[in-house]
């Protein structure tokens, strides 16, 4: 069947889940440190420093992270990864229970393992994205990409809407417990992915000289670079995400169900395009919508910096989850396609430097704005800068503008 053919690979199956299972666990984690943050401060800066505490190890580690991808087992990285991930979530747990009082000590102790956190997604991030390569045959890659999208996304949207009923009904400890046990499940479906053989560097290079070949090729593949860096822009001043506690608590008043609702809402909105394009993977007229889909994002967050009723705000923030689920696919299959396998490891860690801490960057610089101009002048800027730089690549990248991923399936 049409869409589906993919999921007749065992190996590829055990991927999926795990991936599935391990953002679920992260997701509620998400969740339970917004709500304890914001529990313990009320301080939209507070909620932005626990974005920085995970962005910074996450960048000293990943693009070391992503020359071991090219060399070593990429299986074996990701099972250490996943390990640190379940490290993390049984030290979240014991913080939840520590009876710890003084405020700044908490908050210390939270932002250190949200720290190990962003250290152990900097490890897992370059292996994950560049293991889909070696399990599924290149005319294939679109709709792997598109089914491995769709089961992030699904647990994009479970795991924030658990994560605020499981907070309400079992606190801090027992979600955080449970979390744990999910990125226990994951570790274990890693186990199933292929054992890729290890990549061999050439004789006398250095970590460093093989790094900066990887940053090189990304430089010079232009399409590469201008996707990169359309999204990561978007990402880095759109995001509203880190602000919802604020909007929640204040303008929307909702309680922590609510909280997970919205949070929820654009992974929502990104599994439907992604269960769509699963089907139909957007192989023509690529790179147009790609610009399209990224400007509609920053109007969406624009309106619903200005929305005062919570069922339009889901509404805006689900589209918005449809088109960022649109240039998520378009940008991870011209990454797959752009790149040769022994060095999809190096601009997989690229990639995750311009998206992975874009978020959790992100996160710090909507805190920051909204300190310096209140809560929803500062959702609004950042909508406005999505579309303006939207516009300007879509101007000066010709070459983004005018791809077709269609003419790259069996190059």
């Amino acid at each position: 069947m049409k869409g589906t053919r993919v999921l007749r690979n065992s190996r590829f199956r055990f991927f999926l889940c795990g991936r599935f299972f391990l953002t679920l666990a992260v997701q509620i984690q998400a969740v339970c440190i917004a709500l304890e943050v914001y529990a313990l401060t009320g301080d939209a800066l507070a909620l932005g420093l626990s974005g920085l505490a995970e962005a910074l190890p996450f960048m000293l580690i990943v693009l070391p992270a992503g020359y071991w991808a090219d060399i070593f087992v990429r299986k074996r990285i990701i099972i250490w990864g996943g390990l640190l991930f379940v490290l993390s979530g049984l030290l979240l747990a014991a913080q939840a229970f520590s009876p710890i009082e003084n405020l700044q000590v908490r908050l210390c102790w939270m932002y250190g393992i949200i720290s190990l956190t962003g250290l152990a997604r900097g490890i897992l991030g370059p292996s994950i994205q560049a293991t889909v390569s070696n399990i599924l045959p290149r005319e294939e890659l679109p709709e792997g990409i598109a089914w491995n999208t769709s089961v992030w996304q699904v647990a994009a949207v479970a795991g924030p809407a658990l994560g605020g009923i499981l907070f309400g009904w079992l606190g801090g400890t027992g979600t955080f417990v449970l979390a744990a046990f999910l990125s226990t499940v994951a570790w274990l479906c890693f186990w199933g992915i292929p054992k890729h053989p290890a990549g061999k560097a050439p004789e006398g290079s250095s970590m460093r000289s093989r790094l900066s070949e990887g940053l090189r090729f990304v430089w010079k593949k232009k399409v590469i670079l201008s996707a990169l860096s359309l999204d990561m822009l978007a990402v880095l001043f759109g995001g509203a995400v880190a602000l919802l506690p604020l909007f929640n608590a204040e303008i929307l008043k909702s309680g922590p169900d609510g909280l997970g609702i919205l949070r929820s809402a654009p992974a929502l909105g990104a599994v439907l395009s992604a269960l769509i394009l699963a089907r139909n993977p957007p192989i023509r007229h690529s790179g147009k919508l790609l610009l399209a889909c990224v400007a509609s994002f920053g109007g969406c967050i624009i309106g619903f910096a200005l929305s005062e009723f919570f069922w339009l705000s889901f509404a805006l923030l689900f589209l918005s989850g449809v088109f960022d689920g649109v240039s998520v696919l378009i940008r991870g299959s011209i990454v797959q396609l752009f790149t040769p396998d022994e060095m999809r490891g190096r601009v997989s860690a690229v990639n995750s430097i311009f998206i992975g801490s874009s978020n959790e960057i992100g996160a710090f610089e909507s805190g920051l704005a909204a300190k310096l101009l209140g809560l929803v002048p500062s959702v609004v800027f950042g909508g406005c800068m999505t579309i303006g730089i939207t516009a300007l690549m879509g101007t000066f990248s010709t070459k983004l503008r005018k791809l077709e991923l269609k003419d790259h399936l069996h190059q």
